[in-house]
């Protein structure tokens, strides 16, 4: 009789601890049958967003994590020399930095300095469009550009071999060298770039429509300037106006 009250004592307990992890198992499944958690704040200092074959797609990241130097993503160096801002940067799906989002701003000895920037860049190349924003104040006097660019980029370039050529010429000393060394990768098209157009604001506070010819240099002005004068300007290849409006 003792034997058998003992076992239905042990049977008991088995059922109630049985039940107890059946009810928190289920409890479990249902809340996470998403595999998606919730959280009211998140303090992080980087985040990878990554494919299901770990391919990284975007970093959001503060100052200090921003990569660079000899940080690689998807095997590959990034920027060696860039500076180091909070941020974001794009990956295409074959791992190649497509563009990003940074921005900073402090005070500085004599004002201070502010920037903003989102850029995306053609294939494996440098960035073709830009919408760009900066404010500095030197001296008690403040500058403010903000606008949006579009830029020439050579069909031949490449981002390893950007940075390869870079290192090349930045280790000739002789300027003349280094400037014939320069225009001989420009002619390859494996090297360059212009701007083409730019919509926005200058630092001189005229509002308008700029545009450049395939070299970079200004051929056209369409803007209203600081005292709201309606003016559009046209310039040959030396810089020169050869035509206003009005007159």
């Amino acid at each position: 009789m003792k034997n058998l009250k003992k076992e239905l004592q042990i049977l008991r307990v088995f059922a109630i601890c049985t039940i107890g992890l059946m009810t928190a198992f289920v409890t479990v499944a249902f809340k996470n049958g998403t595999n998606n958690q919730k959280f009211g704040t998140i303090d992080v200092e980087r985040i990878n967003i990554v494919e299901k074959d770990g391919t990284v797609k975007m970093v959001i990241t503060n100052v200090q994590q921003f990569p660079n130097g000899k940080d690689t993503i998807n095997n590959r160096p990034v920027n060696e020399d860039r500076k180091k801002r909070s941020g974001m940067l794009f990956f295409n799906e074959d791992g190649i930095e497509c563009g990003g989002f940074i921005y900073d701003g402090t005070k500085t000895k004599d004002g201070h300095s502010a920037g903003m920037s989102l850029s995306f860049d053609q294939y494996d190349g440098d960035q073709v469009m830009q919408l760009l924003a900066t404010d500095k104040k030197r001296n008690g006097k403040r500058y403010k550009t903000g606008g949006l660019i579009f830029n020439d980029r050579p069909d031949k370039e490449t981002q390893l071999g950007i940075s390869k050529i870079h290192k090349e010429l930045d280790a000739i000393k002789d300027r003349k060298l280094r400037r014939k060394k320069r225009q001989e990768y420009i002619d390859k098209g494996l090297l360059g770039g212009a701007p083409r157009i730019y919509l926005g604001q200058t630092g001189s506070k005229n509002n308008g429509l700029f545009l450049f010819d395939k070299e970079g240099r200004r051929r056209a002005n369409f803007y209203i300037d600081k005292n709201n004068n309606v003016k559009l300007e046209a310039y040959d290849e030396k810089g020169k106006v050869v035509s206003t409006w009005p007159k």
